[in-house]
């Protein structure tokens, strides 16, 4: 995949009559792969939303998303799973961990799916985000800064065009979201993939191509 473009799109929610004041929501936007995005935007304002669209699990919207000039509303679920294996990865707000498993076995329930990364290169992740110790560990017991850095890897366990990033260092210190930061832009040019992070406040810090106001 190459681009994703939104066409007059708006959450149903919003469609009341009042005034939409952004470079986003009933206009028109696209992303490239390979370059990186900025989404600011306030709280309410249907960010969470917007990667929940392009993901493809809600569809209440009107307008288009458009991968490669397709409408998304005509894929099959097959070919919705295709583009979740290999062409689409996300890390959520609400991370969507199992609290039950462990840190590693979070992971594990991908890679184990994709056999995209060794072991090694997942225990680096572990160590390099401050969390080794905390691998067998149920990500129930964890901070939630802990469980974002756990979500965080488990996203980089597939192959991907675009990545998405739901205000993934809301609850990290600076160096933790440097590092952070470091193995997603390392693994987004490796893969020569494009990156769109959201944010209501701090985010990321990374090189944008484009910031966008929601």
């Amino acid at each position: 995949m190459e681009r994703i473009t939104i066409e007059q799109a708006l959450p149903r929610v919003f469609q009341d009559g009042r005034p939409i004041e952004s470079e986003v929501w009933n206009a028109q936007a696209e992303f490239q792969k390979g370059k990186t995005y900025l989404v600011e935007a306030a709280s309410g304002t249907g960010k969470s939303s917007l990667l929940s669209y392009i993901y493809g699990y809600r569809r209440d919207f009107g307008g288009k998303i458009c991968f490669d000039g397709r409408d998304c509303r005509t894929l099959s679920a097959d070919e919705w799973a295709r583009l979740r294996q290999g062409s689409l990865s996300i890390l959520f707000q609400e991370l969507r961990l199992f609290p039950e498993l462990t840190a590693w076995e979070n992971v594990a329930i991908k890679n184990n799916l994709t056999h995209f990364k060794a072991d090694r290169e997942i225990d680096a992740c572990f160590e390099a985000l401050g969390i080794g110790e905390k691998k067998g560990q149920p990500c129930g017991k964890l901070s939630f800064g802990q469980q974002q850095r756990v979500a965080l890897i488990r996203a980089l366990c597939q192959p991907f065009d675009f990545i998405f990033l739901d205000e993934p260092v809301s609850h990290l210190d600076e160096r933790n979201s440097s590092i952070l930061g470091e193995l997603v832009s390392g693994e987004a040019a490796r893969q020569g993939a494009g990156i769109i992070v959201t944010s209501i406040g701090k985010h990321m810090e990374l090189h944008y191509d484009k910031r966008l106001k929601l």
